[in-house]
């Protein structure tokens, strides 16, 4: 297993995704945001003129069978897809009544009962996850699912999680917040880019020899 990977979820004023809606489904809602960024760190970022700051952590997988995980590696992708220019964070809270039960009794809820993993599947390779832990932290959800995808996959996905939302499994959670973001392509990006510095050139008084010049008209020949 990789080491784990510590991740900040940075609402603010800026940030590489912009944040579209932030719906409480279950419970308290969080403050609204402009932006968010993930930033990939061990050390928490600044909190200085943040909205609000979610942490987590990849991990082992805890309910997962080896055959569903190697089905899952052959057909998932990773995140950063170009073409992935809409994402969710979905952050849950499980209630006192799912942790006391014992890891046999979730994993039973979570895939006999809900395929949780078996509906996912449905929609890979078009949606992208990855699951971060959070209640080891000591922070206000237990887990953190990241997800992008592209925008014509958008219906696809709201289809994913219904079903998901309908499943025993979300009997036990307490508190769920649904965050939606979106981003420019990085061909639009980089489009931008590209006029921007054009737009700030300076414009030399001899032509270059890649412009097309007008020529001067020849005078008319007078006749009669």
């Amino acid at each position: 297993m990789s080491a784990p990977l510590h991740v900040a979820f940075r609402a603010g004023a800026s940030g590489r995704w912009r944040v579209d809606a932030i719906t409480g489904v279950v419970g308290a809602s969080l403050p609204a945001a402009m932006r968010l960024d993930l930033v990939e760190a061990p050390v928490l970022p600044s909190a200085d003129g943040a909205d609000w700051i979610l942490r987590g952590m990849t991990s082992n997988a805890r309910y997962a069978h080896r055959v569903e995980l190697d089905r899952l590696a052959l057909v998932q992708e990773g995140l950063g897809r170009s073409s992935a220019t809409r994402a969710a964070l979905i952050a849950i809270r499980k209630s006192e009544a799912w942790w006391a039960l014992a890891q046999d009794e979730r994993r039973a809820i979570f895939e006999e009962q809900s395929r949780h993993v078996a509906i996912g599947l449905e929609y890979l390779p078009a949606v992208a996850r990855r699951l971060h832990h959070a209640r080891d932290l000591g922070e206000p959800f237990d887990f953190l699912t990241w997800f992008e995808y592209a925008p014509e996959d958008a219906a696809a996905f709201e289809t994913m999680v219904s079903r998901l939302r309908l499943s025993p499994e979300w009997h036990y959670v307490d508190r769920e917040v649904d965050i939606r973001l979106s981003r420019q392509s990085d061909a639009s990006a980089s489009g931008r880019r590209r006029f921007a510095v054009s737009s700030q050139q300076v414009v030399h008084p001899v032509p270059s020899e890649e412009v097309e010049v007008a020529k001067p008209r020849s005078p008319r020949a007078k006749t009669g």
